[in-house]
């Protein structure tokens, strides 16, 4: 997932959605050449600003949410107001006949809601997600289509389950984000669709390692379900997190072998189109992901300038995820002694936790901390301690959890 900022974002949408300057600003009433100062980050948007553009561009709560990001402003009351916009889709209102472009719309919508997870943690994204999930489900029971639409609902139900169970695992929803996944493999068999299931089995994976912190068959199974004919991104992203569930285990030639076969696939070009669900899954994806399997083996040599070139791609305003990998980052250093380096980027990811709507990151500070325990003394640990002790100010968490995205 490449770095990006409210204004590159404006920027991105405006072009998706074939609008000029002049055109964008028919549609918000903004002048021409203010929407250029705030593409250009000249400017800030206002949270007002933000709400409008964001409905002008059909963003679905995304550009308020970035712009929540900006000092000085409560996130959760600027998400909320994004979210609010977003009512789950009621297709079956006008007539049970769901035509055959139907699941391509639907496909567009969860695009755009699956971008909220950049920003947003599962305890914001949740409701809306399930929603989602449940509003296609009943399409699926209720609507009359043809088979061939019926396999492409089958599928978009299938991708809003891992969605929605991605975000019951964020938020320690550990119940909901099973019965989802299981949704989704079921969902993803019925449409044939062998990519999603293999996405499905390793989001299951996924939630193995949280629960009992094996899951390597699960992920091996998730590459062979998949096979050797999905897309290139498809079998990086399945390999990688094969090697994730290698790594937590202990097993550096399983690691290896699979981080290669990820990267390589991440280096391959057939001229498919890539399923959206993998549209973050990049060079800076598989460089986090190394880094964070070597961070767990503690090979702290080939983990730390691997993570801190990748560290380096992501804005503060991925803050949930960015705390996530500085945190290996932290481990690393300490496994080379360098516990003052340690501490300063455990801080740092501190900061960019205190308000995301997921405890993930808050457990990875506390097992951070625990390492630091024979150095309980030095002043850089006291005022560590006492920054994440601030920063954990907020609802209970659940927990701890071996494994994280």
């Amino acid at each position: 997932m490449t770095e990006q900022s409210f204004a590159a974002r404006l920027r991105q949408l405006r072009h998706e959605r074939g609008l000029s300057l002049r055109g964008l600003a028919k549609l918000t009433y903004h002048g021409k050449s203010y929407l250029h100062e705030l593409e250009t980050g000249a400017k800030a948007p206002s949270p007002q600003v933000a709400r409008r553009l964001d409905d002008a561009l059909r963003a679905m709560g995304e550009l308020v949410a970035l712009a929540g990001t900006r000092p000085g402003l409560r996130r959760r009351e600027l998400v909320a107001a994004g979210l609010a916009a977003a009512l789950p889709h009621s297709l079956l209102t006008h007539g049970r006949r769901i035509g055959a472009a139907t699941p391509a719309r639907l496909l567009e919508r969860t695009a755009r809601l699956r971008r909220l997870d950049n920003h947003l943690g599962g305890a914001d994204t949740y409701h809306l997600y399930a929603a989602e999930v449940d509003a296609t489900a009943r399409l699926v029971r209720e609507g009359s289509y043809r088979d061939d639409t019926g396999r492409q609902l089958l599928a978009v139900l299938a991708e809003q389950a891992q969605l929605a169970g991605w975000s019951a695992f964020d938020a320690g929803r550990h119940d909901d984000a099973e019965r989802l996944y299981r949704l989704s493999l079921s969902a993803a068999h019925d449409a044939h669709d062998a990519a999603l299931a293999g996405n499905g089995l390793a989001f299951l994976a996924y939630q193995q390692l949280a629960l009992t912190g094996q899951a390597t068959d699960t992920a091996t199974a998730a590459c062979e379900r998949a096979g050797t004919t999905a897309t290139p991104r498809v079998r990086a992203l399945l390999h990688l997190r094969a090697a994730w569930a290698h790594a937590l285990t202990g097993d550096d030639g399983a690691t290896h072998r699979h981080l290669d076969l990820g990267t390589a696939c991440l280096a391959e070009h057939d001229g498919r189109a890539e399923p959206d669900w993998v549209y973050w899954v990049d060079a800076t994806e598989g460089e986090i992901m190394t880094g964070r399997c070597w961070a767990v083996l503690h090979r702290p040599v080939r983990a730390v300038p691997v993570l801190e070139r990748a560290i380096l791609r992501f804005d503060d305003t991925y803050a949930r995820d960015k705390a996530l990998y500085l945190s290996w980052l932290a481990d690393a250093y300490l496994d080379a002694n360098e516990v003052e380096q340690a501490c300063a980027t455990a801080a740092l990811a501190a900061r960019l936790s205190a308000d995301v709507g997921s405890p993930r990151p808050g457990q990875r500070l506390e097992a951070v901390l625990n390492r630091l325990s024979p150095h309980a003394a030095l002043p850089c640990v006291i005022e560590l301690r006492a920054l994440v002790a601030e920063a954990a100010k907020r609802p209970p968490s659940v927990p701890p959890t071996p494994g994280n995205r």
